[in-house]
C-alpha cells in the first residue's frame, strides 16, 4: 500500500509557472483602448471649436449689413449740394475712390491696409453690438477725380440708354432720360470675439 501511494505522489505533476502574457496582453489593450477614447475626446472638442469659430465668422460677417446701412443712410443724408464731391476723411469718405491710398498695395492684407487707415482717422467706427462685434467702414465715391460727377471728375456710372427710334414698331416709344447713378464702393471691416475679423464689400447708387 505505501508503494502504491509512493508512485502515485511521483506521478502527481507540480503545476506549472505563469508566464504573465494575458496580463501583457490586457494592458496592451488597455492602453490601445485608453488612447482611442482620447483622441475621440479631442477630436470632438477640436470639432466643436471649429463649428463655434464658424458660427463667430457667419455672426461677423451678417453684422457687416448694419456698416453697409450706416454708410448708406450717411450717403442719402448727404446726397445734396457738392458735399459728396470732396474727401470728407473723418467720416470715412473718399470723392476719389481711384486713389492707391483707398486699397492694400501688392503684398498687404486687408488688415495691415485698414489699420493705416484707423491710424490717419479716415474711418467710422460704430458703437460696439450685443454680440461683441464692433463695425466700422469706408466709402469710395468710384471716381478718377474729385468734383462734379457730371462734370470731368469721371466716375463710373450706371448707362443710360435709348430705345426711341423714327420707324417701324419702335416709332412710338420714348427714349430713356433718367440721369445715370454715380457707384459708391462701401467696405465694412467686423471684429467680432474670439479675434474674429471679416470684410464686406458692397456697391451701391443713389
Amino acid at each position: 500500500m505505501l508503494n502504491k501511494v509512493a508512485i502515485m505522489q511521483n506521478r502527481i505533476t507540480p503545476p506549472r509557472m505563469q508566464s504573465g502574457i494575458v496580463l501583457i496582453v490586457a494592458l496592451i489593450v488597455l492602453i490601445a483602448m485608453t488612447i482611442a477614447a482620447i483622441a475621440l475626446i479631442r477630436s470632438t472638442d477640436l470639432t466643436n471649436i471649429i463649428a463655434g469659430n464658424l458660427a463667430f465668422k457667419q455672426g461677423a460677417t451678417h453684422a457687416g449689413d448694419t456698416g453697409v446701412e450706416a454708410a448708406f443712410a450717411f450717403l442719402d443724408n448727404n446726397n445734396v449740394g457738392t458735399f459728396l464731391h470732396n474727401d470728407r476723411p473723418d467720416q470715412g469718405y473718399s470723392a476719389n475712390g481711384n486713389d492707391p491710398t483707398r486699397s492694400p498695395v501688392a503684398g498687404q492684407t486687408w488688415e495691415t491696409f485698414w489699420q493705416t487707415l484707423a491710424d490717419a482717422n479716415r474711418i467710422v467706427t460704430l458703437p460696439t453690438d450685443a454680440a461683441g462685434n464692433t463695425v466700422s467702414y469706408i466709402i469710395d465715391r468710384l471716381c478718377a477725380l474729385p468734383g462734379d460727377p457730371a462734370s470731368g471728375a469721371s466716375c463710373t456710372a450706371s448707362t443710360v440708354a435709348s430705345t426711341s427710334s423714327p420707324s417701324g414698331e419702335e416709332g412710338g416709344e420714348k427714349g430713356i432720360t433718367a440721369p445715370s447713378a454715380t457707384y459708391y464702393r462701401i467696405t465694412v471691416r467686423i471684429a467680432g470675439p474670439r479675434n474674429t475679423v471679416s470684410f464686406v464689400q458692397s456697391i451701391v447708387t443713389i
